[in-house]
């Protein structure tokens, strides 16, 4: 298939390395030159300072859309409307009122569009989904889950922590990743409740997010998203009546990724324990944009899409809505 790439920052790169075999055709950035760059990354001569473009480019079977988050949607809807696929990166939106009319738009819509949770593409996250549906955990009870990096020099000056351009903090940025893949695991939260200080950097938006999350059965999800961590860091651990399963590290500087199960045994103790692990680079972006082309050319569902995004970015926006009470 044939892909626009529109936004050519750091994940531009990223999405224009992963492509699976499939055909860049065109770029765009505000920038023309990371525009040009990540074109020739593609093997593509065609690129742009206009992202409509792009987005509308009479090639393109498909537009990435790798922004800021503020034009995450806006680009993401252009680009539908002219029958394109779309995948356009997490959060999909500032707020899941923001997303709401894209989602509306998309339910319509002949072509798919996915969210980037490219940690669900993980080989540790996937190992844990499948243990998880053999039943080898049984009944789920309540996850943990802690991602954190410790920011860098000049962070509170980054449109991350500018709220007009991000729709907010920590909460929003990794903790997206953390409520989807929560969800992904234990369903959807009925009851929200949560916290969204800033302690540390000097912007007007969260650096912290703490989250205690709750479905419908009872499932419970106690969920840490930092960027005063300092030493970055991912654990995520699920609990069964029978079992627990832990990941640890997402590979580089969050360690190398480790998934372990650990079985309770008839006469409890210490559990029986298997260990997976996974060095190496992170390929989850290839294996996300090849699950988009399967679903694409299969007509299967989509793993992590505008419904996904909507739902997490709805817990976002309740404990934004506390903060403000």
């Amino acid at each position: 298939m044939r892909i626009a790439i529109v936004g050519c920052g750091l994940i531009g790169e990223k999405r224009a390395r992963a492509l699976s075999g499939h055909r860049l055709v065109a770029t765009a950035d505000t920038d023309l030159e990371r525009a040009k760059k990540v074109a020739q990354i593609g093997g593509c001569s065609v690129f742009y300072d206009d992202w409509k473009k792009a987005a509308a480019h009479h090639k393109a079977d498909i537009v990435i859309v790798s922004t800021t988050n503020s034009w995450l949607t806006p680009i993401g809807k252009y680009a539908l409307m002219h029958g394109k696929h779309v995948l356009i990166e997490k959060p999909g939106a500032r707020s899941a009122a923001e997303l709401k009319p894209f989602l509306q738009m998309a339910r319509k819509a002949k072509t798919k569009v996915k969210v980037g949770f490219n940690l669900r593409c993980h080989p540790a996250m996937l190992k844990a989904r499948e243990i998880l549906d053999s039943g080898a955990l049984g009944e789920l009870m309540f996850a943990r889950g802690r991602y954190g990096h410790g920011g860098r020099l000049g962070y509170e000056k980054e449109w991350r922590a500018d709220k007009n351009i991000s729709g907010g903090g920590e909460l929003l940025d990794q903790g997206i990743h953390l409520i989807d893949l929560a969800r992904w695991y234990l369903g959807d939260f009925q009851k929200v409740t949560g916290w969204a200080p800033n302690y540390y950097w000097d912007m007007p938006v969260d650096d912290n997010g703490f989250m205690a999350l709750r479905t419908a059965r009872g499932r419970m999800a106690w969920l840490h998203a930092s960027c005063t961590e300092w030493k970055n860091m991912f654990c995520l651990e699920i609990y069964g009546r029978t079992g627990k399963l832990q990941i640890d590290g997402l590979g580089g500087s969050y360690g190398e990724e480790r998934l372990s199960f650990y079985r309770m045994l008839p006469e409890m103790g210490p559990p029986e324990t298997s260990t997976w692990n996974y060095p190496g680079p992170d390929k989850s972006w290839e294996v996300e944009f090849a699950s988009f082309i399967h679903s694409i050319q299969a007509g299967k569902p989509l793993c992590g899409d505008l419904e996904d995004a909507y739902k997490a970015l709805s817990v976002v926006d309740k404990i934004y809505r506390s903060r403000l009470k």
